[in-house]
């Protein structure tokens, strides 16, 4: 048999396959085989009707068809096995010349892994430092208020709402979402809402409704509202007045295994450093990522980058679903996007997470990464805990495999990474 290899653009390759006359007739000899099973005549019991009867049976066509398959499944498959290939999905097969007793010739077009030429990661690696990471008083006050506010207490009044007061409200516009009521909840005058609409609710008592015109700031997030002018229907459920407690060793008791104010001051400022250094390793592992990709050269494959997509694409909708309580066709329409165009926006990101994806495993391989089984089992045994019975049940275990020893193996990658800055 001949093979002849043919690279393609996109990390694609083109295998042309040619089968000798004896080597197709071995392929067909095994479809007249497996077609043997199946055929029935008269006078034979199934399996047992000779091979001759069995070919005029089924007739030239059919079993060439059927030899075909067979010749191009186990050629390309031990191909494949042979050269150490790794493709992504299935080959793009075109039979070029199949007969009765000749060569047979066909074509196997496939997208596989790139050839991956990286730079010298080690040394980029070391170029990257980490920053030392500290915690001041204002933070740690800061994270003491938001705390104060959890344990609040709240007394409805019959007076205007004035700034401090917690309010909940309704609201709604023909302008925005077809005009759905929203209900919302939140201190006056601590920012929760666009100024001018917090400034509408300024004087307005529990019960009372208005009309306001709200102006979206220019760097609103809501790109076809910035700098809008909107008119609002609002309407004051109620008005309560928030009493905050004292922040004291009494404060410090009701929040948990804290006897005084410093201890869960000191608890305080480890959560928030713990936080802070985890954010400046993701920091310090995105730039190291970025340089070595800035470096690298090789073709990201389409198929992976479309696969990323449609990823990126379902997570935005499940995220549209569950926190704006709207429906995608409605998100769509406030965008003003289509489906397609929204997915194309989505390119990029894809491209980088692909390549990043690919250098991690190229790496990977270069310092002789491994995962263990037990470090698997292990990880995903954690995993299990986080979810109920009813969830573990509906788990694809291969696929929490899969994911399992992805994570420890970018993990393991990064840390060697790391090795090199220290």
């Amino acid at each position: 048999m001949k093979a002849e290899i043919k690279k393609l653009p996109k990390s694609q390759i083109e295998i042309t396959f040619e089968l000798t006359a004896e080597e197709f007739l071995n392929h067909t000899e095994h479809a007249l085989e497996h077609l043997k099973e199946h055929v029935k005549v008269d006078g034979f019991r199934k399996g047992n009707v000779p091979l001759k009867i069995v070919e005029e049976t089924v007739g030239v066509e059919n079993l060439l068809m059927e030899a075909g398959d067979h010749a191009v499944k186990h050629v390309y498959h031990d191909y494949i096995i042979e050269n150490k290939l790794e493709p992504l999905g299935e080959p793009e097969v075109q039979i070029i010349k199949i007969a009765k007793g000749s060569p047979m010739e066909f074509k196997a077009k496939i997208t596989v892994l790139p050839d991956i030429e990286l730079p010298n990661y080690q040394e980029l690696a070391s170029k990257i430092k980490v920053k030392e990471v500290s915690v001041d008083e204002n933070e740690v006050l800061d994270a003491l208020n938001y705390l104060q506010k959890t344990r609040a207490k709240f007394s409805a009044e019959d007076k205007p709402a004035e700034k401090k007061d917690f309010v909940e409200i309704e609201y709604s516009s023909s302008e925005i979402d077809s005009g759905k009521l929203i209900k919302d909840k939140f201190v006056l005058g601590e920012g929760g809402l666009i100024k001018d609409f917090e400034d509408s609710v300024l004087g307005m008592k529990a019960g009372e409704e208005k009309e306001a015109k709200v102006k979206f700031p220019e760097n609103s997030t809501r790109n076809d509202l910035a700098g809008k002018e909107i008119i609002f229907k609002i309407k004051v459920i109620s008005v309560q007045k928030m009493e905050l407690p004292e922040i004291n060793d009494d404060f410090a008791k009701t929040l948990g295994a804290f006897d005084t104010l410093v201890t869960l001051k000191e608890s305080v400022k480890s959560g928030i450093h713990h936080e802070k250094t985890e954010e400046e390793k993701q920091r310090k592992r995105g730039e190291i990522l970025d340089l070595i990709s800035e470096k690298s050269n090789f073709e990201v494959p389409e198929t992976l980058v479309k696969y990323e997509e449609e990823k990126l694409f379902e997570d935005l909708k499940n995220n549209v679903n569950q926190n704006f309580k709207i429906t995608f066709e409605q998100y769509l329409a406030t965008i003003k996007k289509t489906e397609e165009e929204l997915k194309k926006t989505f390119t990029k990101e894809a491209e980088k997470r692909i390549k990043s994806f690919l250098i991690l495993r190229e790496i990977g391989k270069k310092e002789n990464i491994e995962v263990l089984d037990e470090e698997m089992q292990e990880e995903m045994q954690k995993a299990l805990t986080t979810y109920t019975k009813e969830q573990v049940d509906k788990i694809d275990s291969v696929q929490l495999k899969e994911y399992t020893k992805g994570v420890i193996y970018n993990e393991k990658v990064f840390q060697k990474l790391e090795s090199f800055s220290k």
